[in-house]
């Protein structure tokens, strides 16, 4: 299927026809008008919506054009590395660290890349493939570690990330291998089948509720309960104030 539509201005008829065809694709695939992942920029594919509201989206916001395979719209999954190419084998946690936050990042939003070999190959061939050429400090999955544990540690919305992505990419020499969306960015690190654990966190960052304060209601340094509070100023029991 044509999709250089993608790349064309969205006031011209390349990019309105396009949008039509992508959009006619999806609905014939999914069998559905009212449950579709917006692929604009600042959805990329997170969030469901009806089909005017994505056409809406698309034409607003913009399609997010690292999205090459609509894998989320029906097309299959394509394999992007020989299969006949070797993997070292790698826990995943004596190479890379990782730390993640309460955002979606669920690893069936895109797919069983932990179970795929192709995918798995292209990723750890990412760790040996530096982020731009004749760097020798980053690599780029080493690189998109290290922003994303920026992007945890700071509460940086995923709009925010792209937008971070993007102009690390125009800051960096010609050539570079930074992703251009979240979308990218967290296809690359599911594929390492990395997990992650939510842990209930005091608001002002005194203590995980873990081991001995996991049964705790307030926090034993600043007295502060672990619940959130309603705008009626009364407490959620149950709800958790933070979650990291």
């Amino acid at each position: 299927m044509d999709k250089s539509w993608m790349h064309a201005d969205r006031r011209s008829k390349s990019y309105e026809f396009g949008v039509e065809a992508f959009l006619n694709f999806a609905v014939e695939n999914l069998l559905t008008t009212t449950h579709i992942r917006c692929p604009c920029v600042k959805c990329v594919n997170l969030k469901l919506f009806g089909v005017g509201i994505i056409r809406d989206h698309v034409y607003f916001n913009g399609i997010d054009q690292s999205y090459k395979n609509w894998t989320f719209h029906g097309e299959p999954w394509e394999a992007t590395t020989n299969a006949s190419r070797n993997v070292e084998e790698d826990d995943g946690h004596g190479r890379y660290s990782f730390v993640s936050e309460e955002i979606d990042m669920d690893d069936n939003d895109f797919g069983d890349f932990g179970s795929d070999p192709y995918e798995f190959a292209n990723v750890i061939g990412d760790g040996d493939q530096p982020v731009y050429p004749g760097c020798r400090k980053y690599t780029k999955l080493s690189a998109l570690v290290k922003l994303y544990n920026l992007k945890a540690k700071h509460g940086m919305s995923d709009v925010c990330f792209t937008e971070l992505l993007i102009l690390q990419g125009d800051l960096l020499p010609e050539g570079n291998t930074i992703p251009t969306s979240i979308y990218e960015a967290k296809k690359t690190l599911c594929a390492l089948g990395l997990s992650y654990e939510k842990m209930h966190a005091c608001p002002n960052d005194c203590i995980l509720y873990r081991k001995e304060y996991e049964d705790s209601t307030n926090c034993p340094t600043c007295g502060i309960s672990r619940w959130k509070e309603g705008k009626d100023s009364i407490l959620k029991e149950g709800v958790p104030a933070k979650v990291v």
